[in-house]
């Protein structure tokens, strides 16, 4: 090759023009000595790139430019060749001008415009990772003109490649390795981003930080799926460093909600059936995952308010009617309504007109928990089906008797053949009159019989739950107040009343009737406050507990009091013939747990 020196000391470099503006201003230059130079327009946008690119010194006004000129005109060597077939034949050509006129300043100009642009493909080339086409574009340069501006920057970004290249192989292992994102100096986040940092147009480091994200997002979603949520988030919060597109973190934190979401679905049905079947620590544990998941408070007040109301009222509301199915045979237990919790003095003061020995001390009883009481008293057509049912036999039936009241003396009196299926004179009952005529034990036996039909905690109600029910969250003498009723509340003994033989009551509530000599249907009257029928009249009922002659070591907390081998039983409730003192709310009766007459009956109670 032959190596020719030209110093164009004088001629100024222009910026290039486009090939077909050159070759438009060259003219024929065929047979003429020299060539009259052309003026040029400048394209500053082409200009500004290529220094960009190049890393021209602006205001250079002088060059030298050293060629390496073919042994032939119109040859290169043959170990200097450009990718591009097109840019290779015009370099040939332009060198083979300047072989033969080494003066053409025109020529000398399209070929710098040329060798910039094969700078600027070899930059690209760079960029892309394509170190074959970069090294033979850089190699024409160099051969062409070594110290054209932009091929040191360019054959040192070249030289970087052997980095980049290492971190990318580095990269490369780690993920046949499986370390995509730890330890945390050596896997494939770290080599991908130290790639990315020297070649911030490198392909590979891109979509290898994609796939790290990628990975560390499927890993969130996993963690997800069995609920290890804490670890999941970190996750995400990872996966939001890897790469600064958030789009895939933004789905896969959708999803994690998502699941987010399902799990605390679960975990409230969980608690509120643990609530509805009393398993309130079983709840309560339900409530702390709900509380761990993060982001749930709304619901979790919700369920902390329903978890409260389940230990006080079982998952009832206090006022809700309950009437629950039996397990087998389309029975239902009779209506049971939930009463609200809280505290009451129970019995009576030392200064309370009509008071009983047997009604003090007055002592305060607090109920912690709901119960539920029957709305009204159990009737005739109900206590004929546990009858039919069981084939149980009442104590009046097997002791073949027992009081009725009699129309002629007007009292009561001991009657053969007496039973529940009868009225307060011995006839036969209407199916929706109260059912009387049963003793304790006949009351026990039908909410046993009920308990075992629902698979519900039926009982009979305890003398402080009576008391407490009936007063209706009052402190009076009776739930209506201190005297003769204002209007009908209850089947009473009034002064108005008149039995078939014309009797009056001779002691009696004042200006007063219901028109009801003996019980009537059950809730023919108006309801206490606490939405109770006939629990202040009508008929009396037994309760659970033992006969005590005073209150002295009662129960304080609404429990039965019962003493084991007990020979009597409370009733309590006033009954269609108690005069005024005897219906107050404090008042008290007793008997023995096979006693029956027509003033008795049952009500039914039921834990929540």
């Amino acid at each position: 090759m032959i190596k020719t020196s030209l110093c164009l000391a004088a001629i100024l470099l222009f910026p290039a023009q486009t090939l077909q503006a050159q070759e438009a201003n060259l003219g024929d230059q065929r047979g003429e000595g020299s060539v009259a130079e052309t003026e040029v327009t400048e394209d500053n946008t082409s200009n500004e790139r290529r220094v960009q690119r190049l890393g021209d010194v602006v205001g250079e006004n002088e060059f030298e430019l050293e060629l390496s000129v073919p042994k032939a005109p119109g040859q290169l060597a043959t170990d200097i060749r450009l990718p591009d077939e097109r840019q290779q034949q015009q370099l040939q050509d332009l060198l083979t001008q300047l072989a033969n006129n080494p003066g053409d300043a025109v020529t000398q100009r399209r070929l710098n415009s040329l060798l910039d642009q094969i700078i600027i493909d070899a930059n690209d080339a760079i960029g892309s990772n394509d170190r074959k086409s970069a090294e033979a574009r850089l190699a024409v340069v160099a051969a062409v003109k070594p110290k054209h501006p932009g091929l040191v920057s360019a054959n040192k970004q070249l030289a970087d490649l052997d980095k980049i290249e290492g971190q990318l192989e580095a990269a490369r292992k780690a993920v046949k390795e499986n370390r995509i994102d730890q330890p945390d100096n050596n896997c494939a986040w770290f080599f991908y981003r130290q790639a990315l940092d020297n070649a911030p147009e490198n392909i590979e480091a891109q979509q290898g930080l994609i796939s790290v994200q990628e990975h560390i997002l499927a890993r969130a979603l996993e963690q997800a799926k069995v609920l290890d949520f804490d670890s999941a988030e970190r996750s995400l919060e990872d996966a939001e460093l890897v790469w600064q597109d958030k789009k895939l973190v933004d789905q896969a934190r959708e999803r994690v909600e998502q699941f987010k979401k399902e799990r605390a679905g679960a975990l409230e049905e969980s608690a509120v059936k643990a609530m509805d079947s009393g398993q309130f620590e079983a709840a309560e544990r339900y409530l702390i995952d709900l509380v761990a998941l993060g982001g749930q408070d709304e619901r979790i007040n919700a369920l902390r308010r329903r978890l409260e109301e389940a230990r006080i009222y079982g998952g009832f509301k206090p006022g809700q009617i309950i009437r629950d199915h039996f397990m087998q045979g389309g029975t239902w237990a009779p209506q049971s309504v939930v009463v609200l919790a809280g505290s009451f003095m129970m019995g009576s003061t030392e200064f309370d007109q009509g008071r009983v020995e047997n009604e003090i001390p007055q002592h305060r009883v607090t109920f912690r928990r709901g119960f539920a009481i029957g709305q009204r008293e159990v009737s005739v057509t109900e206590f004929r089906l546990f009858v039919q049912r069981t084939g149980y036999r009442t104590d009046a039936e097997r002791f073949k008797s027992s009081t009725v009241y009699d129309q002629y003396s007007g009292r009561l009196m001991e009657k053969k053949d007496v039973h529940w299926q009868m009225d307060y004179e011995g006839k036969p009952a209407n199916p929706n009159d109260p059912v009387i005529h049963v003793s304790w034990n006949d009351a026990t036996a039908f909410v046993d019989w009920l308990a075992k039909g629902t698979g519900k905690p039926y009982r009979l109600p305890s003398e402080s739950e009576f008391e407490y029910a009936l007063r209706g969250g009052t402190s009076s003498k009776y739930w209506w107040g201190n005297g003769s009723p204002g209007k009908v509340v209850e089947n009473l003994t009034g002064d108005g009343d008149s039995s078939r033989g014309r009797r009056r009551w001779s002691i009696a509530f004042s200006d007063y009737t219901d028109k009801f000599w003996g019980p009537a249907p059950v809730a023919s009257f108006s309801p206490n406050p606490f939405g109770l029928f006939d629990i202040g009249g009508n008929v009396a009922e037994w309760v659970r507990d033992c006969w005590h002659d005073s209150y002295v070591r009662a129960p304080l907390d609404g429990s039965a009091w019962i003493n084991p081998g007990c020979s009597d039983r409370v009733i309590r409730g006033g009954y269609w013939a108690s005069s005024p003192e005897n219906t107050r709310s404090p008042y008290r009766l007793f008997a023995k747990p096979d006693y029956r007459d027509s003033r008795t009956g049952i009500r039914i109670a039921r834990d929540l």
